[in-house]
């Protein structure tokens, strides 16, 4: 009987390990592990070409994305009517699809894709662009657009021109027309060195505009 009574427990026992299995396989489904892979950031870095994608959320009005290349970092400030208090470290910064840099310059050049501009091995010729001080370029408050006598409210802030130049929004009809130029900008900063900069998305999966990916190299020496 003892032997008998060991082996009925032994097989409960098993039974109830295989359900607990099978129990758990059914929650681990349930509730997904959280993503390892970088939702934004720099999602990518490969140190051996001096290269990688940077992706922000720039769907808000009201924020500033500070990228800095120097240091594989990405810092935020929110913007108000008053403007922004920038960061210590950053090298460009982007509002939505507006673009400044930290005392840079930029350059667009004629090559659609960074392969391309390495290739070259040369530098391309064109006059660089610094930022300027405008008034009516960062949107911060959308929320009167509709209104009859509709306006918006702007940030002072510096702006590139050039950089900026990396998708246009033409708003002239609803919905918008977003037309990206594909082209390779040359941001040199205020230290000397330069980095190359290509925009490959302004939308996420979803298709919602305002989540900007753009592929660099850093530093660019041609």
């Amino acid at each position: 009987m003892k032997i008998n009574s060991l082996l009925i427990a032994i097989t409960l026992l098993g039974t109830m390990l295989i359900s607990f299995s099978a129990c758990n396989g059914i929650l681990s489904s349930l509730y997904d592990e959280p993503e390892t892979a970088k939702d934004f950031g720099f999602i990518t870095i490969d140190h051996a070409n001096h290269g990688g994608t940077v992706r922000v959320d720039a769907t808000q009005y009201t924020k500033w994305n500070y990228i800095s290349l120097h240091t594989l970092q990405i810092d935020s400030a929110k913007v108000t009517a008053e403007g922004a208090d920038d960061p210590d470290t950053w090298d460009l910064a982007i509002h939505r699809y507006d673009v400044k840099t930290n005392g840079g310059e930029v350059l667009e050049t004629d090559y659609q894709s960074l392969s391309a501009l390495k290739n070259a091995g040369s530098m391309p010729q064109g006059t660089f662009v610094a930022d300027e001080w405008t008034t009516n370029k960062i949107a911060v408050d959308v929320s009167h657009m509709m209104e009859d006598n509709g306006y918006l409210i702007y940030a002072p802030s510096d702006f590139n021109p050039e950089l900026s130049k990396w998708l246009n929004v033409d708003t002239s009809e609803m919905p918008p027309i977003y037309t990206p130029s594909n082209k390779v900008y040359l941001l040199r900063m205020k230290d000397g060195t330069m980095a190359a900069i290509r925009l490959v998305s302004y939308m996420n999966a979803a298709g919602i505009k305002g989540y900007m990916t753009f592929d660099y190299i850093y530093p660019y020496e041609p």
